[in-house]
Formats: C-alpha cells, structure tokens, sequence
C-alpha cells in the first residue's frame, strides 16, 4: 500500500477539542486512573475515540535506556488495557545518526521486554512520498516557503525567549519560487545548509517552536532504508505528527519536553487536512538517581573505555540492564509503580528498581551456593563422600540438584574468625557452625602458612546432625559451602552503582564522579551443577546475592557469572 492510499483509507477521527482541558483532567481523574487513562477512558466513552491507537517511536540512532523502557510500558501497556493496538515505528529522518544495528536492537528490546506491536515495524521514510506531497501542499497553500539563509543566520533571525524573530528575506518569495526551490533542494542542487523549508508560522510567536520552524533540510545521505532515493529529510517535528496521522494514531504520548511542541503539532496536522486527527499528551520522564540517560553522556562511557560497551552491565541500557539479570517483569513493575504525572524533575531512588528486581527474582531464581572467596577446610572424621539432594528452591517446585560432599571444602573466608566481634555467629577455633544442608561442624585446627596467614582449618563432623540438630545444645550459625574436589572454578563479576553521587552530573564533569569499585572480578567456587546451565539462566547464590551465567561469556568449561544485586533491600515500598 502506497503512503496515499494509508492516508485515503485510515478512519475519519473526528476533530478533538483544546489539548488544554487534559491538563485539568489529573486533578478530577476517577480513582486509581492516571490522567492519561482519565482522558483515554473518557474519550472512548463519549465516542470520540472508537479504537485506541499508541505508538512507539523511537530514534534509531542508538540503544534503548531505562527511559525508554517506560515510554515503551506506557505505549504498549494503554494498548493492551484499552483493547487497542500499539504500533513499532522508527522515527528514521537522520540517516547521518541512524543504523540498522540500532533497528535491530530496538525491535528485540521491545520484545525482551514482553511486548508486540501491532503488524510489521513500521518506519517515517516509508511515508516519505506522502510527507512530500505534503510539503508541496504547504507549499501552494502559502504555509511554506524555500529559506536561503545560512544556518547561523537562521539561528540569529529566530530571536529567543526575549528577542522577537526577524523574517527571512525569502519569506514572501511567490509560490512559483519556492515550488522550483523546493525542486532543486529535492534533485540535490544545493549544497547541505543552503536551503530548507519552512512553515509559514509566525516569527514573532511567544513561543519559539512556532517560529516558522524548518520541515526539510538538504542531507546528502544514504538512508539505511531508502537508500539514496532522497536528498531533503523531513526534520523529526515535521515527520512526527504526520506519521502519528497516517497511522491513525489517536492518543500520541510523548514527554514534558513535547509541551512546546504540541502547538506545531496540531498546526501541521490541520494544515495537511489529515482524516485522522492524532492528539499529543505529555507526561514526566523517568529519572533515576545514580543513573544517566544522556545518547551522548552513555556515547563518551563506551568510546572513552570507562564501560566495557552498550552492553556492559553497570549501563543504563536495556541491553546492558538485560546482561546484568535484570528482569523484564521487575522492570515493567518498576514502571507501573512510577506511574504518570506531569511532576517535571522528579528523581525516582534506584533503590526502588532494586526493589522490584529482587521482588521478581524471588520466586523465579533458583539457588545455589557459592564460594567467592575461598578458604580450604577438611572434615577429618567425614567417612566417605556423599551425594545431597535438595530442592533448587524452598517454596516453588524447581526440581532438585545434587550437591556432593567431601572431606576437602571450600567456605568463605569472611565466615572464619580466630577472634571474633561481638555478635559473631560463624566459625571460631573450637566453636561450631552448621553446613548449609549438611552437618553441624567444629574447629579443631587453625593451619597457617609462614606468613601467619590461615589458609586451612581441620573440622570434625557430628554425625549425628544430618537433617537434624545437635542434642543438648544449640547452634546459630549457618554457612554456605562447596566441595574442593567436585566445585567448578568460575569468574564471577561482582557489579555495583556505576556512579558515587546520586546526581552523576555534580560537578564540572560527570565522569569524575564515576565508582572506582563498580566492578571488581573474582575467581569463584561453585557446585557443580551451575557448570551445567544456559546462558542469562538466574541464581541466588545463597548469603551472596543473586547472579546470572552471563549472556555472552558464560561456557560450562569456564562459568562466568554477573552479580545481579546483593540481598540486602533498603526501599520500603508503601503500603
């Protein structure tokens, strides 16, 4: 179907009224209903709206961020409450910025994430014939002409928030003229920044975005889609709304950034005469403390080698929240539970989002033990080595997994005191402490090297203890462990907060704020049957934290796995 025939076929929405009355509508909204949904409820009730259609319209010119998983939750999740469809669209009008890779990446986001958009990806430079007919359309109806103004001169003529604008020289050049300009910006006769279109507005317009605001401009580009077919591109404020349009779009959700934006929006689409009349809202932005979500601040992490890639696991991005075990579940809960306002600059606690990933991996990580930092210990009595099976989680039915016992162990160094704190509940020299799922066990010998550094305790085993207490006496601590003989050696990354402060942008630059600790790598000891799992598989290791076998690095001959999060849980969600 040609770019004509959509527009020719799509609905006849009728025409909304004054965008102004949604901004009254969060304070009267029904209870439980953001305004969003107040204004989606009400317009399929009175008839307005027959069928709600989202979209989501992302720049293809980089990867996708914590930001957008909530424009994506937002977009696809109103669809799916309304009973409406939710398209996948790349806005695709910069092609000098713009990759197939980023296509790809952006499509399989939206898909990890548990969403489906409505039919095939859709893309703006497959309405390029249509936004052409359109400008010519401006063009003779005298709402757009050809400027020959450099771009410095244009940025100057703008005027600002003081200064009013001052016409271009072009402005009033005849219909005739700017239909031949506009020809030859079309058939590359200029040069890049020697000609644009622009809407014939109002340069003296309160608001900046109206005055007379640029559709086209020359790129002499190849688009990843269309080639080199063309040698304007519409500008993205221009391809937006009519894209909207042509998709019959009726509910076009965008951010608060978009407020000053929305006047041009419903001008171009009036003046176009589109059937389908999209309408714009505008909701806060998701920001998130210890986090930036700036293309370009990410872009200097990845060049300047602070990360290890897009995907590194301490980004923002879906990608690198994806390799770090980040769940789809827990983000999309996350994003329910900062839900929709027009509050601008409000911070979220990250403490949250770790909240709502713990949340889901509760019930869906089975567990495992693991020794991150080991000490050898020996059972000396032990009389033989056994097999113990035990369920891969205490409260879901996961199945079991078999964990070998030896008489040379592995426990974590921090568990092992030769004089304790007060308080502490592990092992001392002749005191006793359970083995996770095993025996109770005591210290009976400290072996140090010439260092006077302890690298191996001599234990006994009460035999008696297997499955049950001790009796005539009590023992509080319980401590994880793996078999010497039978555990895999495995990497194990231990990810925390990539930045110090929780606004990474004080100071004069964000980069000098960046946690010096935000990985450290260990060679790790695990049970067995972690050699034996898939790549982005999830684990509480148990007393560690929760972790996942990495996407790309993890082999059963080397398991490399990523910390996800510890276990400990400061965000106290309300009640």
């Amino acid at each position: 179907m040609k770019p004509n025939d959509v527009v020719s076929s799509l609905p006849n929405n009728p025409t909304p009224s004054n965008n102004a009355s949604v901004d009254a509508a969060q304070q009267e909204q029904q209870p439980g209903l953001d305004f969003v949904r107040q204004v989606i409820t009400e317009d399929l009730a009175s008839g307005l709206t027959k069928q709600v259609v989202t979209r989501f319209p992302p720049e293809p010119n980089g990867y996708l961020h914590i930001g957008h998983v909530k424009a994506i939750c937002l977009n696809f999740g109103i669809a799916d409450e309304f009973n409406g469809v939710c398209n996948l669209r790349f806005d695709d009008t910069n092609p000098g910025a713009e990759e197939q890779e980023y296509v790809d990446g952006i499509a399989n986001d939206v898909k990890w994430l548990g969403f489906e958009w409505d039919g095939e990806p859709r893309y703006a430079s497959s309405y390029f014939d249509q936004l052409y007919t359109w400008a010519i359309k401006l063009i003779e109806q005298g709402d757009a002409y050809v400027d020959l103004q450099s771009p410095e001169e244009i940025r100057l003529n703008r005027g600002n928030f003081v200064d009013l604008g001052k016409n271009s020289p072009q402005r009033d050049a005849t219909v005739a003229e700017n239909l031949e300009r506009f020809e030859k910006m079309r058939n590359g006769e200029f040069a890049e920044g020697q000609a644009v279109l622009r809407a014939k507005i109002d340069m003296a317009s309160p608001n900046v975005h109206m005055r007379d605001p640029i559709l086209y401009r020359i790129l002499h580009s190849e688009h990843h889609q269309t080639g080199d077919t063309w040698k304007i591109y519409p500008m993205y404020d221009y391809a937006h709304p009519l894209s909207d349009a042509i998709e019959g779009v009726t509910h076009s959700l965008c951010t608060l950034e978009f407020v000053d934006h929305r006047p041009f929006y419903d001008w171009v689409v009036e003046k176009v005469e589109s059937p389908a009349v999209p309408r714009q809202y505008e909701s806060s932005r998701l920001n998130v403390d210890y986090t930036i979500t700036s293309k370009r601040k990410l872009r200097r992490l990845v060049e300047g080698g602070f990360v290890n890639g897009w995907d590194d696991p301490r980004m923002p991005t879906v990608v690198g929240m994806r390799r770090r075990g980040f769940t789809p579940e827990g983000l999309r809960d996350f994003c329910k539970r900062v839900g929709v306002t027009k509050v601008d600059g409000s911070i979220v606690d990250v403490a949250m989002l770790e909240f709502c990933i713990r949340q889901s991996l509760e019930n869906t990580a089975s567990r495992a033990m693991a020794v991150l930092n080991p000490l050898k210990v020996t059972l000396t009595n032990l009389p033989e080595a056994m097999d113990l099976v035990h369920a891969r989680h205490p409260n879901v039915d996961m199945g079991e997994r078999i964990i070998p016992l030896t008489s040379e162990l592995y426990i974590d160094r921090k568990d092992f005191e030769e004089e304790p704190p007060k308080g502490f509940k592990r092992l001392i020299p002749g005191g006793e402490v359970r083995l996770r799922h095993a025996y109770v066990i005591k210290c009976d010998e400290v072996i140090k090297d010439e260092n006077g550094e302890v690298v191996e305790l001599k234990c006994s085993i009460d035999p008696e203890t297997l499955g049950k207490n001790p009796e005539g006496r009590k023992v509080k601590g319980v401590i994880h462990w793996v078999s010497a003989s039978k555990g895999v050696k495995a990497e194990v990354r231990i990810y925390d907060r990539l930045f110090t402060e929780a606004d990474p942008e004080v100071g004069e630059d964000f980069l000098e704020n960046l946690n010096p600790n935000s990985l450290t790598v260990v060679e790790a000891v695990v049970e067995p049957s972690l050699a034996q799992v898939q790549p982005e598989d999830r684990f509480q290791f148990e007393r560690e934290g929760y972790f996942v076998a990495d996407q790309h690095d993890y082999t059963s001959e080397k398991p490399v796995f990523n910390r996800i999060l510890d276990l400990k849980d400061s965000f106290k969600p309300a009640k």
